[in-house]
């Protein structure tokens, strides 16, 4: 599929977009869910595609509210689904944004793209910044890469690190996201302390979170704390305190079998409460690995 490139202010929309408009009647229908009003429009002929002056689309607009009938409707109707706004989201980057799994649905099934051409925030960026974790597990089993950097924070990991979502960083990292990844050097762990969050300081050590690390300032996460706080005081323990054997064993493991970790570890023939710690769960059921 050719990568369509951002229409300039002058020029006619690439590929029958449409044209430009402040916005349009489409736009607003869409944007505000008139599902009825939006259907009488498609019907008279008013184009699906019509682009407003920041360059979003009618489909922009129903994902950011997560109107999903208003999305099947333009999508049924033509609405180019991955068509980009001015800042080059798509659709699927607003319906995540706005955690739409329906909306995430429909775009998915009429082919949008899960891992877009680079641009700033990818779709499991935008969900991880929003602290959507049903979506980032959609997406993820959809394909998506934990590895792409946006143009600020870096990868999906330290988005949902720096805006203090533990869930999203869970679902990361239980699906191999590498915990160590490193943007100007400085990796999860740094955003973690920045915030001064101790359960997702503890959450990306358990995984692996390397304490030691340091960022291009040559900083290390414990330096983001402030001294005699609880994010300090527990850097601290672990910059001083070995993992276990135990534990060295688990990330091994984890790490060996990357992806595959959680679906290949629920096959295995272990004890459920050995499987629990492999997965890195607390209720040592024999279906935990499937959560």
């Amino acid at each position: 599929m050719e990568t369509r490139s951002r229409p300039s202010l002058f020029s006619d929309i690439a590929h029958g977009l449409g044209f430009w408009t402040d916005r349009s009647a489409v736009h607003e229908a869409a944007a505000r869910g008139q599902v009825m009003q939006l259907q009488k429009l498609i019907h008279n002929g008013a184009s699906v595609n019509i682009v407003a002056m920041d360059s979003i689309t009618p489909l922009h607009e129903a994902c950011i509210q997560g109107h999903s009938q208003c999305v099947r409707l333009l999508l049924d109707a033509g609405a180019h689904v991955d068509a980009r706004n001015i800042d080059g989201s798509t659709p699927l980057c607003d319906a995540c944004a706005a955690g739409s799994l329906e909306c995430i649905k429909l775009l998915l099934e009429h082919g949008a793209m899960v891992n877009p051409p680079r641009f700033t925030f990818s779709p499991l960026h935008e969900a991880c910044m929003g602290g959507h974790s049903e979506c980032v597990q959609l997406m993820i089993s959809e394909g998506a890469s934990m590895e792409a950097h946006d143009g600020h924070y870096g990868t999906p990991l330290h988005v949902a690190c720096a805006r203090q979502h533990k869930d999203c960083a869970r679902v990361l990292l239980n699906a191999g996201a590498n915990v160590n990844a490193a943007k100007l050097h400085g990796t999860a762990l740094h955003h973690a302390a920045k915030v001064e969050n101790v359960q997702l300081i503890e959450l990306l050590v358990e995984f692996g979170g390397n304490v030691l690390a340091k960022d291009s300032l040559g900083k290390k996460p414990v330096h983001y704390s402030t001294p005699g706080s609880s994010s300090a005081l527990s850097l601290d323990f672990y910059e001083s305190t070995p993992l276990s054997l135990q534990q060295l064993s688990r990330l091994a493991l984890r790490v060996m079998l990357g992806r595959k970790a959680l679906q290949v570890v629920a096959q295995l023939d272990l004890p459920n409460r050995i499987i629990s710690y492999l997965c890195y769960t607390q209720q040592p059921t024999t279906d935990t690995c499937s959560r």
